[in-house]
């Protein structure tokens, strides 16, 4: 059974930090591209972070230089270390895992930023 569990959401200040985690279950993790996924209130999921299996990585404008995604293939789990937070950064963060014609995804995880 596929599972992908988030962690580590939760009411941020603008300027702080977060690391969410996404620990993965019932399929070959190493082999998958891993990626996250914020979705805003009233707006379409959108990525913010992926990682290929080989470990590049690759990031949209918006939070380049402030997100950092890694992989701990022997944890079977990837991280996205979040700092300098902003508001616009609020929504629901979601685990992602991709393989040619195979596509999981995790429940999500909350981050809010606000003072």
């Amino acid at each position: 059974q596929v599972q992908l569990v988030e962690s580590g959401g939760g009411l941020v200040q603008p300027g702080g930090s977060l690391r969410l985690s996404c620990a993965a279950s019932g399929f070959t993790f190493s082999n998958y591209v891993m990626s996250w996924y914020r979705q805003a209130p009233g707006k379409e999921r959108a990525l913010v972070a992926l990682i290929s299996a080989g470990g590049t990585r690759n990031y949209p404008d918006s939070v380049k230089g402030r997100f950092t995604i890694s992989r701990d293939n022997a944890k079977n789990t990837v991280y996205l270390q979040m700092n300098s937070l902003k508001p616009e950064d609020t929504g629901v963060y979601y685990c992602n895992a991709y393989q040619f014609k195979s596509t999981f995804w995790g429940q999500g995880t909350q981050v809010t930023v606000s003072s």
